[in-house]
């Protein structure tokens, strides 16, 4: 797992070159985009809309379910995504968009999918086989950068080059035992981590909150700010000093980010703080949001890791999932 996640900078220009050999023609260009997934091969979705929809004319849309919003028909690209190729839930909605008639794209490395799309001529974005579907999110993210690259002002090509090339000269140290991902690990040992993050790097958020779950197997929770900065707010100003330190709060921010977010983040810290919280702010440095994006992830994926050495499980195995997907296969369940 932790060669997979070194491995990230170069999944981004492997899967950037396909998705730009899948792309639409240039004339071919709805207004809002459909992505539908689930879990680790939905993340890549979460985590571009905010670069999409700050620098082009696209809506993204994101479906987590088997069903499509009735928005979908003929007008609509309903772009499809599943490691495997054999989520149900994504099948379907390949079903279903057929349908209705909208263009659909594949992306996946094999299976029933991408049987269907090379029987339906279906554009498929072809994901290299062998991982967890969480450790190709590098190739996914990449591919539908590279998918929807006629829609930016100018080609992100040379752009990725440079982010890539930096990522390289961080990923050692986020391995490193004694880097930043080391130090936070340290922070939220034998807590439960909460992760927020405003609202442009909430797919950033949610990436750090499933990679605990699933390589660290430790429950962890997200959410994004200024939202929770109107709830959640209210129950850290109530809670017991014995209960607010069960938990480890990381805030995700950007030195980007609105003055007016910033100081709230302040305020929040020196709130939880007080409760008896840990909290741990984590600034993503560059100027570019894209480049924000891929260190946030690169970064908590090895948080992650570390978390998992802490705990003394291994990262790799996603056995209850496959439990699950036999259940929903097993008439007695």
């Amino acid at each position: 797992m932790r060669s997979l996640a070194a491995n990230f900078p170069n999944q981004l220009l492997e899967g950037f070159r396909a998705g730009q050999e899948a792309a639409p023609p240039a004339a071919d260009r709805p207004t809002t985009v459909y992505f539908v997934g689930m879990g680790g091969s939905a993340i890549a979705a979460d985590l571009a809309r905010s670069v999409v929809e700050n620098e082009t004319s696209l809506t993204v849309r994101l479906v987590r379910s088997p069903e499509l919003p009735r928005g979908v028909d003929r007008r609509a690209r309903v772009v499809l995504v599943s490691y495997s190729g054999n989520t149900w839930e994504t099948v379907r909605a390949y079903e279903a968009a057929g349908r209705a008639g909208a263009s659909r794209v594949v992306i996946a490395s094999g299976g029933e999918l991408a049987e269907r799309a090379a029987h339906d001529d279906v554009p498929l974005l072809l994901l290299p086989p062998g991982t967890p579907p969480r450790s190709a999110v590098g190739n996914t993210f990449g591919g539908i950068l590279g998918l929807l690259d006629p829609w930016f002002p100018e080609s992100n090509e040379a752009r990725l080059a440079r982010i890539v090339a930096r990522l390289r000269r961080l990923v050692p140290q986020y391995a490193g035992a004694r880097g930043p991902a080391a130090r936070i690990a340290a922070r939220l040992a034998r807590r439960t981590p909460v992760i927020y993050a405003e609202t442009a790097f909430g797919g950033v958020a949610r990436r750090w909150k499933t990679q605990i779950e699933e390589n660290a197997k430790q429950l962890a929770t997200f959410d994004e700010a200024p939202e929770l900065l109107h709830n959640a707010i209210v129950a850290w100003d109530a809670i017991s000093a014995r209960e607010a330190r069960r938990y480890g709060i990381v805030l995700i921010e950007w030195t980007e980010e609105a003055a007016i977010t910033r100081r709230a983040f302040r305020h929040f810290e020196r709130l939880a703080s007080a409760r008896g919280a840990s909290v741990t702010p984590v600034e993503l440095a560059p100027e570019d949001r894209l480049d924000a994006t891929l260190a946030g992830v690169s970064l908590g994926d090895h948080v992650s890791l570390f978390l998992a050495e802490r705990r003394r499980v291994d990262p790799l195995p996603f056995d209850a999932i496959g439990r699950l997907k036999a259940a929903l296969h097993d008439p007695r369940a």
